[in-house]
């Protein structure tokens, strides 16, 4: 690749990686397919587990080994804790406000939308099966173990001994300060630019305000970074390499993994739509809502987040909104209405042109930043 010619940093000595780019772990899009083409190639894939059953988790496991012999990661949103003094009810949903409960009941009559069975998604996301999922990640010899949110300190003095990597992802430097506190390996600091959960602080601000805190802890650069410019830039402003989610969903590969989860909405028009809606975006086709988790995240524009703003009804708390939410998400994918698909995607989606292979969308990352960094670029310095 690239003439032979060398791009590592320390991420790449850490994770017994070639090139210094990982594939973000996002949700059930970053399946074994997706993340065993990005190791193959010389990355570190990532599985995105949340939703997962522990069994689930580890046939993915399984089934990523089956493709690559070389490092993978698996990613996980750690649950938020709910205040000690108030006891869990057996089914979580009895703590959903009525008035939001009576909205999207109406609103799924409205639109015609298909009955589904109600999904008791509480039991994929606690801490018992959280910590099981990362006992499966020990036994199995998973390389890394990425929180996409919340504090994985807890895991790191059992990885350490297990020979585990530990990173999270934050958003702000006081966040990134904590994550270094707690021991990780590194840490992915992703700027207000990314898809997905995302916070206020822009990737270019981010990042070096990032390495300047916790240094002389690595840092890996996250964000609307699609192409060797972006993994040129981050390594300019002192990351140690990128975390890459849009640029790898826009590939053959992502989401091919989730179509046999019965539990998930992401189907085969989900996905179809997604790859549809990444094409057609440009710059500003992108919008920071709480309609999926109750957390800001960035979603590509999309009728849906329309309708619920326009009804001046507000969002519930993380984890409450994904609650409310994730039977109507089911009940769209089931009842084949592709103009209420809700994907996500960060502000670099107006850079996908086409849907290739994760091999292609890596090589070319790699080629490009070295072709920059070397001087032999307009962009280079010469």
């Amino acid at each position: 690749m690239a003439g032979n010619k060398v791009l590592r940093t320390r991420l790449c000595d850490i994770l017994g990686i070639e090139y210094p780019i990982m594939l973000a772990g996002m949700g059930t899009c970053s399946g074994p397919t997706l993340a065993a083409a990005v190791s193959n190639a010389g990355g570190l894939g990532v599985l995105g587990a949340s939703g997962l059953s522990p069994e689930e988790v580890r046939g993915w496991i399984e089934k990523t080994k089956r493709l690559t012999d070389k490092p993978f990661g698996l990613d996980l949103i750690l649950p938020h804790e709910l205040s000690d003094s108030m006891p869990l009810p057996e089914n979580l949903k009895s703590l959903l406000p009525a008035e939001h409960v009576a909205f999207v009941e109406r609103l799924m009559g409205e639109l015609e939308l298909e009955p589904v069975e109600p999904t008791d998604f509480w039991s994929r996301i606690s801490m018992d099966v959280v910590q099981e999922v990362v006992r499966t990640c020990l036994d199995e010899g998973v390389a890394l173990f990425a929180s996409g949110l919340g504090n994985p300190g807890w895991i790191v003095p059992e990885a350490r001994r297990r020979g585990m990597r530990v990173t999270g992802c934050v958003g702000n430097t006081k966040n990134a300060v904590r994550l270094k506190e707690a021991g990780v390996d590194f840490v992915v600091a992703q700027g207000y630019d990314g898809g997905g959960h995302t916070g206020r602080v822009g990737t270019m601000s981010l990042i070096p305000q990032a390495v300047d805190a916790v240094a002389p802890l690595p840092v890996v650069g996250a964000g609307g970074i699609m192409d060797g410019r972006g993994l040129a830039a981050a390594l300019a402003l002192g990351a140690e390499g990128v975390w890459v989610g849009t640029a790898f969903l826009a590939t053959r590969e992502a989401n091919v993994d989730a179509f046999d989860l019965g539990s998930m909405f992401v189907s085969p028009l989900w996905a179809e739509v997604w790859n549809r809606r990444m094409l057609e975006a440009d710059d500003e086709g992108t919008v920071v809502s709480k309609i999926s988790t109750g957390k800001t995240a960035r979603h590509i524009k999309n009728r849906l987040i329309d309708i619920w703003d326009r009804s001046g009804l507000g969002y519930l708390p993380m984890p409450l909104q994904g609650f409310l939410i994730w039977d109507l998400y089911v009940s769209i994918s089931k009842s084949g209405r592709s103009d209420l698909v809700v994907p996500m995607a960060g502000q670099g989606v107006g850079l996908v042109k086409e849907i290739r292979s994760a091999a292609d969308v890596l090589r070319d990352m790699v080629e490009g930043a070295i072709e920059i960094l070397s001087g032999k670029s307009p962009a280079g310095i010469v």
